[in-house]
């Protein structure tokens, strides 16, 4: 009983206990819950969570291919060919939505999805609102936003000023042209972009759609100049740009910042020399100034742009040093276009090397940088051009590697063009400086082919550091990598293919005999399925030196069947071939076909020889006829060849 009591005892205590500590959490009357605030989240975003938690396979295919060893395409053309093809296949569905847009009204979505919905198409038939050319600016399609303007003008219909200044703003932009879609992601990353060859060439439409809205609003406000002033500025209408700059400039009416960044950017068409060109942007830098307008880092890009096409590196290095300093001091941080523009500055053909990429690297490097300017996607370009052709340091390559491959920054590469680009140069300074076991091991492995497919001229250098490395164990790969690349018909990879497989015999093991028999055969057979199929694409040239090396290969691996092949091709070709093998082919020829004792073969080897004028041929033909018993019929037709005398020699060493 007493043992039952004290139970009771101990749980009361502990139920005051508990209560006492509850009571001493509970929220007093003072105190208030705050709910944090809601984060917003995109549909995607529980993706790239899982996304950073994962890093890239450098050995696995995009995931945009089918995940199929034989249908992963691993050529420069291929991979775009199969890009594109997809794309294609969606262009095609979109077109087939467009055209019959009757068969796709059915409704199965509900909230409606807009992206489901076949487009509207207008012509001069169309019923239109004012709501329809909203929409089409919100999602600029500037073709069917001027056709339902100009019919909502036909029919009398009021637009507002704003949707018209919104109109203006689209159609200035785009040039009047409408822009590729954001769903085709694929035709925009293997788009090479034109601005470059056309940076210096006049492309707004005189007279168009645009100049006509501009000219036809009844109140030109100050946002309808800066709207036209910029798109003529844009596209190189420097000329009418200027015009209307001063109208505005004479009637008072205010010009916002971007206006003047456009200006100052278009300051090298405007203007000849060096004074001439910094006098302009000065005045337009002191303009805004008096307008009281606050510079912004499109003014510091358009300055800096300026500066890095003048043709004085001393004057334009100060300009651009002296520009960064100020903006600093304003508060405005350059974007990685602005060190790419700086680096265009420093790095010339003229003028002794900088190392100001050290600084930048040093100023930008372990951050993750977001896009704030469109020329933000030339700097790695741009740095590790710069790396190459300026300062070949292999270091400082890595550090511009890490750089674009710390966080999202990849994203800042561009598109396909530039990507390709910058793996260009980062391989080929890698390949000139790294031991060649660690560049095969550590780069080339890694980044080929899933992360870049190089050029022919990149093939070149890698076979030529293979070569005086003496690392021919690496030949049969690149063969197959070339074959793979689609660059197995280009006449000086197959050369030096050739030549690493036959100058190093020193270094050869029966293994890389065997190898290279492959190799050479490999060859050969192409060199006969461009004669038997009339290939289109350029053919590589039939010469005895390349069969010489092949037949080397050949017979250095004991190969007799498809050694004789090869000599049959240069003896019933003799007429059409260029040149002649190396004699140590055809000797190497003959020993073998007295291992396989076959006179036949060694004979014939022996008159080709004499036709090409080589004087070894005697020393083969009293090798074989000191070697091999020949029976009368094949010591006339040798006698006949190289003479009685010749055969003196082995006929009294016998």
């Amino acid at each position: 009983m007493m043992n039952i009591s004290k139970v009771a005892l101990r749980s009361r205590v502990s139920r005051v206990k508990l209560t006492s500590q509850l009571a001493g959490l509970a929220t007093t009357p003072d105190e208030k819950i705050e709910i944090p605030k809601r984060v917003p989240r995109g549909p995607t975003d529980i993706l790239r969570a899982l996304e950073s938690t994962v890093g890239r396979d450098p050995t696995a295919a995009h995931y945009k291919y089918h995940d199929d060893p034989y249908l992963i395409p691993l050529s420069n053309n291929g991979k775009r060919v199969f890009a594109l093809s997809q794309e294609a296949g969606r262009k095609a569905a979109h077109w087939i939505r467009r055209e019959h847009a009757d068969l796709f009204q059915h409704r199965e979505a509900d909230p409606t999805i807009e992206a489901f919905v076949p487009p509207m198409v207008f012509d001069e038939k169309s019923e239109v609102a004012v709501t329809d050319l909203q929409k089409l600016i919100k999602t600029a399609q500037v073709s069917d936003a001027v056709v339902v303007y100009k019919l909502l003008k036909e029919k009398g219909a009021e637009v507002a000023p704003e949707l018209e200044q919104g109109l203006l703003e689209l159609v200035c932009y785009q040039n009047c042209e409408d822009g590729l879609s954001d769903e085709f992601i694929e035709e925009k990353w293997f788009k090479q972009s034109q601005k470059g060859k056309e940076k210096l060439r006049k492309t707004w439409k005189d007279g168009d759609f645009a100049e006509q809205l501009f000219m036809n609003l009844p109140n030109k406000t100050p946002e309808a100049y800066c709207a036209i002033i910029q798109g003529m500025a844009k596209y190189y209408q420097v000329d009418r740009a200027v015009q209307l700059f001063e109208e505005a400039q004479q009637n008072n009416i205010p010009l916002n910042t971007n206006t003047y960044n456009s200006l100052i950017s278009a300051v090298n068409i405007m203007k000849e020399s060096f004074d001439l060109r910094w006098s302009l942007v000065a005045q337009f830098l002191n303009q805004m100034k008096d307008a009281k307008l606050k510079p912004n880092l499109g003014t510091l890009n358009a300055i800096l742009a300026a500066l890095s096409s003048m043709g004085n590196p001393v004057g334009a290095r100060k300009y651009a040093l002296m520009t960064l300093s100020q903006f600093r001091e304003l508060g405005i941080e350059p974007s990685l276009g602005s060190w790419s523009l700086v680096l265009n500055t420093f790095y010339k053909d003229r003028g002794p090397v900088s190392t100001i990429l050290h600084d930048i690297i040093n100023l930008v490097e372990n951050k993750e940088h977001q896009i704030r300017d469109l020329k933000d996607v030339h700097f790695f370009v741009t740095a590790m051009e710069t790396c190459r052709f300026y300062l070949n340091d292999v270091s400082l390559a890595k550090r511009i590697d890490r750089l674009l491959h710390h966080g999202e920054n990849y994203n800042l590469i561009g598109d396909s063009y530039k990507e390709s680009v910058y793996y260009r140069h980062y391989f080929a300074l890698l390949c000139a400086n790294l031991p060649i076991e660690e560049f095969m091991n550590d780069v080339y492995y890694k980044l080929i082919p899933h992360i870049y497919v190089p050029e022919p001229a990149l093939m070149a250098e890698v076979l030529n550091q293979v070569d005086v490395n003496g690392a021919i164990e690496y030949v049969p790969k690149l063969w197959s990598d070339l074959v793979i690349f689609d660059h197995a018909h280009r006449e000086n990879l197959i050369e030096m293919v050739l030549n690493s497989m036959t100058n190093n015999e020193e270094l050869l093991t029966p293994e890389l005999n065997e190898k290279f028999a492959t190799v050479g055969w490999d060859i050969f057979s192409r060199f006969d399925d461009q004669d038997s199929y009339k290939v289109s694409r350029m053919k590589v040239a039939l010469s005895g030196d390349f069969l010489g090396k092949i037949l080397l290969l050949l017979a250095r691996n004991k190969e007799f069947e498809k050694a004789c092949c090869v000599m049959e091709k240069l003896d019933r070709n003799q007429q059409s071939i260029a040149g002649v093998p190396k004699v140590e082919a055809l000797d190497k020829f003959v020993d073998l076909c007295i291992e396989e004792k076959a006179p036949s073969r060694a004979i014939a080897c022996i008159q080709y020889c004499v036709d090409c004028g080589y004087g070894e041929a005697n020393a083969m033909a009293v090798r074989l006829h000191k070697k091999l018993t020949l029976d009368e019929v094949f010591l006339d037709k040798l006698t006949k060849i190289v003479g009685d005398i010749s055969l003196a020699g082995a006929k009294d060493s016998v």
